[in-house]
């Protein structure tokens, strides 16, 4: 479970972010030879989906595939959700957890990817604006005309612009700027900017220490949710279908441990993130992890629901063929062998 070289694989987002817009997706192969692949790419947006740091730290897929010789990298993608696509797109990785907004953006660009299940559907949005803690900002009617860093392209893009609406007030009104919180979080604590919206998690890391306090968690509009995707790289699929299923049976199986170890996998997260443990716990109330990757029919309608919103909110060009998208196939099979497993 080695890295990915860093700079090989920049090339290629670099590259896949410029044909992205210039409309050509088909860029790269991914790295396999004919009769197998020499390695599986398995990228999350940063610090890491659950199941992305579950089975990275538990060793279960590389387990699954060691017998075939086959390695397993696991990528955080630093730069948000449209960066880990563009990999996808462009073949620098097989697979992706991210959130729904970069997943449907990319599949509105025809990329030739998958949506094959679920990273999870938490039932509430997890994003938090938050500003200093002696801000005058107190209201969101009160970010009008202000600097509000967050990656653009992400759920909390899409939160951000629908908290904004909720006030009547739009991403016009404000000055928006595409910040990781490696970078916005100090800039926010030296004053540069105004407000910051990230996920609850890491936004605590500022607010448990008195830097800065919430304006809008976004856990109280569960209206917002929708969620996230596990998605493949096309070309891939088709070549090796039983490694796709076999992927999925590994995070059918994660999900399930989760449940059945609820202490450990919120101590594995939270060391493995270094994200606050008050709000890891806030997020996964009762110890409810909302992991099985199945597509169900609320979870389909909640991703049509949320690419019509950023489609009024030109959050996104084109749209999405979902029969041509979605791929359920290989998550029924994987299901059938979890549960003969089980059973025996």
């Amino acid at each position: 479970m080695t890295a990915l070289n860093s700079s090989i694989l920049r090339r290629a987002v670099l590259g896949g972010l410029a044909a992205l817009a210039f409309g050509s997706v088909t860029l790269a192969s991914p790295a396999f030879a004919e009769d197998k692949p020499s390695v599986i790419r398995i990228g999350s947006t940063a610090p890491g989906h659950l199941k992305f740091i579950l089975e990275r730290h538990n060793g279960t897929l590389a387990k699954e595939f060691e017998k075939d010789g086959i390695k397993v990298e696991f990528i955080a993608f630093t730069n948000g959700g449209s960066e880990a696509t563009t990999a996808l797109a462009t073949g620098a990785v097989e697979f992706i957890y991210t959130g729904n907004n970069p997943a449907l953006r990319v599949a509105a660009a025809g990329a030739d990817v998958n949506a094959i299940g679920l990273s999870s559907f938490v039932k509430e949005n997890g994003s938090a604006i938050i500003v200093r803690s002696d801000s005058p900002i107190k209201t969101l009617q009160d970010l009008k005309g202000k600097k509000v860093a967050y990656l653009t392209g992400t759920v909390r893009h899409s939160t951000f612009a629908k908290a904004l609406k909720s006030a009547g007030l739009s991403l016009n009104d404000v000055e928006s700027l595409n910040l990781a919180f490696d970078a916005s979080g100090p800039a926010l604590v030296r004053g540069d900017i105004d407000a910051v919206v990230e996920s609850g998690d890491v936004a605590a890391k500022l607010v448990d220490t008195g830097q800065a306090r919430v304006i809008l968690d976004a856990s109280s509009h569960p209206e917002w949710s929708a969620p996230f995707l596990i998605s493949a790289n096309g070309e891939f699929v088709r070549k090796y279908p039983d490694l796709v299923k076999r992927l999925l049976k590994v995070d059918i199986e994660t999900a399930r441990w989760a449940d059945a170890h609820p202490e450990e996998t919120i101590k594995i997260f939270v060391d493995e993130t270094k994200s606050s443990e008050k709000s890891v716990r806030k997020t996964y109330k009762e110890n409810v992890f909302y992991q099985d990757p199945k597509i169900t029919p609320e979870a389909l309608a909640s991703l049509k629901s949320e690419e019509q919103f950023m489609a009024d909110a030109k959050l996104l060009k084109g749209s999405v063929d979902y029969d041509k998208w979605i791929d359920t196939s290989f998550l029924d099979a994987a299901y059938k062998d979890v549960d003969q497993k089980q059973s025996n």
